[in-house]
């Protein structure tokens, strides 16, 4: 496979990728498994979420090879098991500051401008 190109099965792998990490519920559930592992329980207080979706959410992220799981007696804790997801979060967080600076520039030009047209009027 050539680094440049992605041939449609491997594009609809990386799609699907995207997909799994879309959902901001398990965004919040990979955050807060960055610190270590938690079972369904300990997310569920933590997040103030309803267990079906959490267990839901935490099948896709395991479904998709992003977390593990370990049965401790009668507790499954669920850990991160990929951590490229914290690099791809780095990534776009960056990317959503440098659009957030770029805007807070245009609106402070934007304010200059229009400060400076009141005073030649």
């Amino acid at each position: 496979m050539s680094e440049s190109l992605l041939d449609r099965p491997h594009l609809e792998a990386v799609a699907r990728m995207f997909g799994v990490l879309a959902e901001p519920t398990r965004l919040e559930i990979l955050q807060r498994l960055k610190d270590g592992p938690c079972s369904v329980t300990e997310l569920v207080e933590d997040m103030g979420a309803k267990q079906a979706n959490v267990s839901k959410q935490l099948g896709i992220l395991y479904d998709a090879g992003l977390v593990s799981r370990e049965r401790q007696g009668n507790v499954v804790c669920y850990s991160i098991s990929e951590p490229m997801v914290f690099e791809m979060c780095r990534l776009v967080c960056g990317k959503l500051q440098r659009d957030a600076e770029e805007q807070a520039e245009a609106m402070k030009k934007l304010a200059a401008a229009q400060t400076t047209e009141k005073r030649r009027r």
